[in-house]
């Protein structure tokens, strides 16, 4: 099993930098951030940009995979989004996943001046920008029309160091998105489905990989071959509560067949309140192991 790592982008980097170092050294797998304009309750906080951050990170990392956690269509378009995609896997050297997902309600989706969509009306503006991403990054001189986005003869060369692409990692958890994810994904994300208890988290969690392997079949695409990740921290309990929360989560989401865990920086407050002293305590005497199994 793989295990990552989430560092919100919320500090000064001279702060900051010391925490992708740490990731790195400590032997986490992959390390990210969210890409959001502003989130939840830490919206009238202090809020750096996702693709600067992880350009930064991949100038002090060597090893680690490094990605957004997950960039979605609220503020962003496909054209020059393929072109930060396309910077950000050279100055990584091909350590660059891109997590991408449709986007919530909130502040990323009211603060451009935008009507709110629905439920579909998001899911359809995903699909149409994960494949308009997906063909802007494999073809040069690319054209695309479609509801919400059109390229004219959109050129991304040098191309990414990745071929013929970076992994799209896919976060999804209803049908449509699942059947995106299974389509066109080289992995998925999933937060499961929101619960008030820790078993009815993780029973929500067991129903979507069902799921999922369910929409791989029919895509006739190899199972073995797709990564899956688990947001740990969207369970009712933060996974890094204490050494045996996260060695119980791991345990589950293997069980289940995930093939990546990803857990939060602990921070002084809320959300993902926690100590760094529980973060070194599963580096030193769980990581390893989960990494060995």
């Amino acid at each position: 099993m793989r295990v990552g790592i989430v560092i919100l982008p919320e500090d000064r980097w001279w702060a900051a930098e010391p925490k992708w170092r740490a990731a790195e050294e400590y032997g986490f797998d992959h390390a990210w951030t969210y890409d959001h304009l502003g989130w939840r309750n830490l919206v009238d906080g202090p809020w750096f940009s996702a693709v600067p951050t992880l350009t930064a990170a991949a100038m002090v990392t060597s090893r680690i995979k490094l990605g957004t956690f997950v960039a979605s269509p609220n503020f962003r378009h496909p054209v020059p989004f393929m072109r930060d995609v396309i910077t950000l896997d050279d100055v990584s050297d091909g350590r660059f996943l891109l997590g991408i997902g449709a986007g919530g309600t909130g502040y990323d989706s009211t603060v451009l001046g935008e009507p709110e969509l629905t439920v579909r009306e998001r899911a359809d503006r995903f699909i149409e920008f994960s494949e308009a991403l997906d063909g802007l990054l494999r073809t040069d001189n690319h054209d695309h029309d479609g509801t919400y986005y059109a390229a004219r003869g959109a050129r991304n060369l040098p191309g990414s160091v990745q071929r013929p692409r970076p992994s799209f990692l896919v976060a999804a958890n209803g049908p449509r998105t699942l059947a995106l994810a299974a389509h066109l994904g080289d992995g998925w994300i999933t937060t499961g489905k929101p619960a008030d208890t820790l078993d009815e988290w993780w029973s929500g969690v067991a129903e979507l990989a069902e799921r999922f392997s369910g929409a791989l079949e029919s895509e006739g695409r190899d199972a073995a071959r797709i990564q899956r990740h688990l947001s740990l921290d969207s369970a009712p309990v933060f996974s890094l509560s204490s050494k045996e929360a996260f060695a119980d989560a791991a345990g589950r989401a293997a069980e289940l067949g995930f093939t990546d865990v990803v857990t939060h920086w602990p921070r002084s407050g809320t959300p993902y309140e926690g100590r760094e002293t529980v973060l070194e305590q599963v580096v030193d005497e769980l990581l390893p192991g989960l990494q060995g199994r």
